[in-house]
């Protein structure tokens, strides 16, 4: 059974239909060079978003793009009218008279993308030569903030912006802006002891890729909460650099699934002198423990703490006392699989909190009493709030990001706080990111759809547009021959319906049969079926539809957006639900009169790297795969984001065994091609090289390209031109063969 859905795809209908492009030109027809080729690739996806930070309720920063590098602008929301937001010049300047510092890295530093603002925005905090320096904007004075050895990370302004946090050497500091004067939190950092950092497995899994820091200022900037990480315990890794002529190594601590993690502890630290009260985890065992977020009242009285067991089959959301450490549990969330970590409570003026629950099988938002007995449903429906932008208390009405209307769009709706008038406050489809000024006035809107790069524009709080920020016009797309790509709905064996697309061919003939290139990820929530620009991987599949080759995407049921209930049942058995449904899309496109059943192959990078080289190895459905930085056996991986989906190994020992791809490499059906990079710090290049042992010692062939110095993903510009040239010649050969 399909469904087909028409509301994402008509920008580009006239180009496809007509095969003309501006001006009435004949379109042009795509190359790899056009997508990848550092030296010709064409700009498709135009300029990247400013940067918007509110100020106050009518003025915000915006960083813009500019020859010279990037220029920061204070502008007023109601007019557009914009001055400078310091004097780039006298920045340069100051930063160029340092001893330390030249004149190249004073101008990247004066026009770079990456200042960190103090609260009020009238400075910036900047990193020279390993020390931290103050730029004031009123003054155009550069003052020197640290002089010690070491490299200061993570510099965090407290709310009144009169001190800095950072991290030298695994120990937390704070320094006085106005004195400079240094004090030390800790003194037991070393390569073992982390205060105020992450690892990698906590920032990779919990508090988000990238995002290292691990402190938390008062309100009242007057405590500082931290997290202390104690490594000892897990074993390391090591990733080798093999281009030196001797290897370079990197080892890292990485605990894979049923190794010990790192034992976590929650310190409550006074900025003024450091005494540090250390927060009771007494009714948990620490080698089960996770500290999944941390925030304060807004009161600065209690620091708010979420608690997990390292299987994630339960959250508990806690308080602790600022002054002495004591804890105490507000509520427990539980579920039939396992609990996601949903953000930290939002406080309202009476002492309750919003809060997100996915108790009934979908993330919702709650308002829970102050001792957290009561919980009683806000937004209503079979649908996610995917983002809580917050809530204007004078007014009572809550603004959030949800697909309630239709889950493959993200739209920005408001709600009363007793839950009704629920209203959609964006006025058009695709995919909405919106940035609130702090008394709700206005909203900065960023929008892109399936065929139409980011564009943002103003609005007011009613979603009436007030002016176009970044129109984004890029002309690029109407000058090449693209396909209409089609969404559509297809039935699993139980009735499920699932979200698929396909890009058919631009001279699409109803009468011919075309090989189909499935692309997937699978893994759980992450859905690739929306309505989102989806930049040069959109191109490829564009490149391979012109080739004469349907581009298939197909959500299966846990990886859609529909909810925490969806996915539950793949918990302990990744790969297995996730089969049968991929399956079944393959059922409906060999119904199809115009698809080559013969010819079906599937790819994906990362889950869809386990999902391609499981597919292979478990079905017969697909005739060649493309499995890129695949885990091929979940022992293999990280313990956080493995124990979530498949409990302990102790646990569920067969279940593991049966999901792995390497134990059933003698099942091998079709073409395969491995890609992989050498230095992936993530999924470890060993799953491959595992695989690629057991296919191996069953006499199976296949092809696999190892890419030096690459991590999880190939960024070198040139290697990734290597990389699409060899799935493209791949796919070319595969569905010719």
């Amino acid at each position: 059974m399909m469904h087909v859905r028409r509301w994402a795809v008509f920008c580009l209908a006239v180009v496809a239909a007509t095969g003309q492009g501006a001006r009435g030109q004949t379109a042009r027809a795509l190359t790899l060079e056009a997508i990848y080729d550092p030296a010709a690739r064409v700009n498709f996806s135009g300029v990247p978003m400013p940067d918007v930070t509110w100020l106050d309720d009518a003025t915000y920063v915006q960083n813009r793009r500019t020859g010279q590098g990037v220029e920061w602008l204070k502008v007023d929301a109601a007019s557009g009218r914009s001055s400078p937001l310091f004097d780039v010049d006298r920045m340069e300047s100051a930063i160029a008279a340092l001893p330390n510092a030249g004149r190249p890295e004073a101008r990247q530093l004066a026009r770079g993308s990456d200042l960190d603002l103090n609260p009020g925005g009238t400075a910036a905090l900047l990193s020279v030569a390993d020390d931290l320096y103050l730029f004031d904007f009123r003054t155009n004075a550069l003052t020197r903030l640290t002089a010690k050895p070491g490299e200061e990370e993570d510099p965090g302004f407290s709310p009144d912006g009169s001190h800095v946090a950072f991290v030298r050497g695994n120990n937390l500091f704070v320094v006085d802006v106005a004195t400079q004067s240094e004090q030390a939190i800790t003194s037991d950092g070393d390569a073992q002891t982390l205060n105020g950092r992450l690892d990698w497995l906590y920032q990779e899994e919990i508090y988000g890729r990238g995002h290292f820091r691990a402190f938390w200022w008062s309100p009242d900037s007057a405590r500082i909460a931290f997290l202390r990480l104690d490594e000892r315990p897990v074993p390391e890794y090591t990733v080798v650099d093999h281009l030196p002529y001797r290897q370079s190594l990197e080892v890292t601590d990485y605990p894979k699934a049923g190794d010990p993690n790192p034992l976590v502890t929650l310190g409550i630290a006074r900025a003024s002198d450091g005494q540090t009260k250390w927060v009771s985890l007494d009714p948990y065992k620490d080698t089960d423990t996770l500290i999944v977020n941390v925030a304060w009242t807004p009161d600065s009285r209690s620091v708010v703490h979420q608690v997990q067991n390292r299987e994630q089959t339960w959250l508990d959301l806690n308080l602790a006392d600022a002054t002495n450490g004591a804890a105490h549990r507000l509520l427990r969330e539980t579920t039939p699989a396992w609990v996601n970590e949903n953000g930290n409570p939002v406080w309202l003026r009476d002492g309750s909190f919003l809060w997100f629950s996915e108790q009934t099988g979908f993330k919702q938002l709650y308002r829970v009493s102050a001792d957290g007995r009561e919980k009683r449903p806000i937004t209503p429906g079979q649908w996610d709030v995917r983002q809580l932008h917050g809530i204007d208390q004078a007014a009572g009405v809550i603004y959030f990001a949800a697909g309630a209307r239709d889950h493959l769009n993200t739209e920005i709706f408001r709600i009363r706080l007793d839950g009704s008038d629920m209203t959609r406050v964006s006025q058009t489809d695709g995919t909405h990111t919106a940035t609130f000024s702090p008394g709700f006035s206005y909203f900065v809107d960023e929008r892109s759809t399936l065929s139409s790069p980011a564009q943002m524009r103003l609005h007011d709080k009613s979603g009436r547009e007030l002016r176009v920020i970044e129109a984004n016009a890029v002309r690029a797309l109407g000058t090449y021959r693209l396909a209409t790509p089609e969404l559509v709905q297809v039935k699993a064996r139980d009735g499920f319906m699932m979200d698929a697309l396909l890009i058919k061919p631009p001279d699409f003939d109803p009468g011919k049969r075309y090989p189909v290139y499935q692309f997937t990820y699978s893994g759980p929530g992450t859905a690739q079926v929306r309505n989102d620009w989806g930049g040069t991987q959109y191109l490829f599949h564009q490149l391979l539809a012109q080739q004469g080759v349907i581009v298939w995407i197909l959500d299966n049921r846990s990886a859609g957006g529909r909810g925490a209930q969806a996915q539950w049942p793949v918990y302990g058995r990744l790969g297995e639900m996730e089969l049968r449904d991929l399956e079944d899309g393959v059922t409906w496109l060999k119904q199809q009169p115009y698809v080559d059943s013969a010819h079906i192959i599937m790819s994906g990078w990362s889950y869809g790297g386990f999902m391609t080289t499981y597919a292979l190895t478990h079905s017969t459905s697909w005739s060649a795969g493309i499995a890129g930085g695949p885990v091929t056996d979940w022992r293999d991986y990280d313990t956080i984001y493995t124990e979530r989906y498949m409990k302990l190994p102790s646990n569920n020992a067969e279940g593991y065994r049966r999901t792995a791809p390497r134990f059933a490499a003698e099942q091998l059906h079709g073409r395969l091609l491995l890609l992989h990079g050498t230095m992936d710090d993530n999924v470890h290049v060993q799953n491959t090289l595992q695989f690629a042992y057991e296919l191996e010692r069953a006499g199976k062939p296949f092809e696999m390209m190892l890419y030096p110095r690459s991590r999880h993903g190939i960024t070198d510009p040139l290697l990734n031109l290597h990389l699409r040239r060899l799935m493209f010649d791949f796919v070319m050969r595969a569905v010719r063969g």
